[in-house]
C-alpha cells in the first residue's frame, strides 16, 4: 500500500508542517515559522510572536518549537519516512532551531500511528476535571514517553509538595495581576467573542469564572480581563484538580529546551490517545526566583520546564491555528 501523499516529497513535507500547526504554545501565541526548500524543513523561532514579559529568555518559544519539531517527527514517521533532524546547525543563525529531512523508513508501527492521529484532536484544557482519577499504569505510561525524549515527568504524588506547587503558582499569578506589563501582553492574546483571528485564546476556551479546583487550587489566567467573555460550559460541575506532574530537564540550555518540548508533546499526544487533556501553570516558573525555588526544594536540582494538570473533561472545546500560508515559505 503506498501510504505517501499524491505529489511526491513537496507533498510530504506540507503535509509534516501542517501537523506542526497543532502544537502547543504558551497562549496559543504559535511562535514558529518554516520553510520547505527542496527536500528540507526549516524550523525556525519567530521572536514577534515571543512573550517578551513572561518569557524574556525565550525559554517557552523553545519548548513550543520543540513540540512543533515532535509533530513534524511524527508526521513524517506515520508516512513511512525516518526524519533526519539536525539541532542548531548554523551558530550564526540563532533562530533557526532544526532542519529535518525525510528518509527512506519502515512502515510506520502502531504507536506511531496512534501518536499521529491524535495531533489535531488533542486539546489544552483551562478549568477543572471530572473525579475520574487517572491509573498508575497511565501515569507510568506518560512518564516513560518523557523518559523516550530525554527528559523526566515526575508525578507529584505528595500532598503537600502538590500543594507547595499550587501556592507558588497562585502567587505568581497574584503578582503578574499587578503588572500593567504583563496584564497587557496577556490581552493581546485573549480574544474576545466572535473574533476572527487563528491565535490566541478563544473565548469558549476558557472559563467565565475561574473556579477553584480540589483538593489544590491552581490559580487560572483571567483572560477575560474584566469582561464577561468565557465559557460556562462544564465549568460548575469539573472541579478537580487531577493529576498534577512536572517535566524538568537536568540542564538549561536552548537545547534542553528543544527536548523538553518534545517530550511534552509525546507525553501530551499519548495522555490524549488515553482520553486525558491537560493544563498548564506556567506562571511561578516565568519568575526565576521562583522557578529556582521549585527547581532546590521540590525538582532534586533538576530544571523545571512544564507544570501541568492531567485529567478528563466532560466537555471538549474547539481550537484554531493559522494556515500553512501563513507559516510557511516554499522554495
Amino acid at each position: 500500500m503506498d501510504i505517501h501523499p499524491a505529489g511526491g516529497i513537496s507533498c510530504t513535507l506540507r503535509a509534516a508542517v501542517e501537523a506542526a500547526l497543532w502544537a502547543p504554545s504558551a497562549h496559543n501565541t504559535q511562535p514558529w515559522s518554516f520553510a520547505v526548500s527542496g527536500d528540507e524543513i526549516s524550523l525556525r523561532a519567530d521572536p514577534d510572536r515571543k512573550l517578551r514579559f513572561a518569557d524574556a529568555t525565550g525559554r517557552q518559544m523553545l519548548i513550543s518549537c520543540g513540540a512543533a519539531l515532535f509533530n513534524v517527527r511524527i508526521a513524517l514517521r506515520a508516512l513511512g519516512y525516518e526524519p533526519e533532524v539536525r539541532r542548531f546547525p548554523d551558530p550564526d543563525r540563532p533562530l533557526l532551531l532544526a532542519t529535518i529531512r525525510p528518509r527512506q523508513g519502515a512502515g510506520a508501527d502502531e504507536q506511531t500511528l496512534s501518536l499521529r492521529g491524535e495531533i489535531e484532536r488533542r486539546r489544552t484544557h483551562r478549568s477543572g476535571f471530572t473525579t475520574a482519577r487517572v491509573s498508575e499504569h497511565v501515569t507510568e505510561t506518560l512518564v516513560a514517553q518523557a523518559n523516550t525524549e530525554g527528559a523526566r515527568l515526575t508525578p507529584v504524588r505528595s500532598e503537600v509538595e502538590a500543594r507547595v506547587l499550587a501556592a507558588l503558582t497562585s502567587a505568581a499569578q497574584d503578582v503578574q495581576s499587578q503588572d500593567r506589563m504583563f496584564g497587557l501582553e496577556l490581552i493581546r492574546w485573549a480574544r474576545p467573542p466572535g473574533s476572527t483571528r487563528r491565535d490566541g485564546v478563544p473565548a469558549h476556551a476558557y472559563p467565565i469564572t475561574r473556579r477553584r479546583t480540589y483538593p489544590q487550587h491552581f490559580a487560572q489566567r483571567d483572560y477575560a480581563w474584566g469582561h464577561s467573555w468565557g465559557s460556562e460550559t462544564e465549568q460548575r460541575r469539573s472541579t478537580a484538580t487531577g493529576l498534577v506532574a512536572v517535566l524538568t530537564t537536568k540542564t538549561d540550555t536552548r537545547h534542553d529546551w528543544l527536548v523538553a518540548g518534545q517530550a511534552l508533546q509525546r507525553t501530551l499526544l499519548r495522555a490524549s490517545a488515553c482520553g486525558l487533556s491537560a493544563a498548564f501553570h506556567t506562571q511561578a516558573l516565568e519568575m526565576p526566583e521562583l522557578r529556582e525555588f521549585i527547581r532546590n526544594h521540590l525538582c532534586s536540582g533538576d530544571f523545571p520546564q512544564m507544570i501541568m494538570r492531567l485529567g478528563f473533561v466532560r466537555d471538549g472545546t474547539g481550537s484554531v491555528r493559522r494556515p500553512c500560508s501563513e507559516v510557511l515559505e516554499e522554495h
